[in-house]
């Protein structure tokens, strides 16, 4: 049992954080991976040059083309994916109280 802690964690490898111009967004779906699952909609997202895929229940996204928009994202085999409930528009600090 050389080597074994009952306390050790692995450490989690940080969340990535985008943000930039929202250029297009397109939609596919619904989609129903099983029985019980609610419908899911898969939107492609370009943020500044980059593709990045966001699968939310919602037809519909909070933010628009043109937008900045800030995110956490996940790097893997199928491209970037957008984490669920991540997705925002970028506040200007500046303007805040205008």
């Amino acid at each position: 049992m050389a080597g074994f802690r009952p306390g050790a964690r692995r450490q989690r490898v940080p969340k990535l954080q985008g943000k930039g111009t929202l250029e297009s967004v397109a939609t596919e779906g619904p989609f129903q991976e099983w029985l019980g699952m609610p419908e899911l909609y898969r939107h492609a997202l370009i943020v500044d040059g980059v593709t990045y895929s966001y699968q939310t229940e919602e037809p519909e996204l909070s933010v628009s083309v043109g937008d900045i928009v800030v995110f956490r994202y996940k790097e893997n085999k199928q491209g970037n994916w957008i984490d669920r409930n991540s997705l925002g528009v970028w506040i200007d600090p500046a303007t805040y109280n205008q």
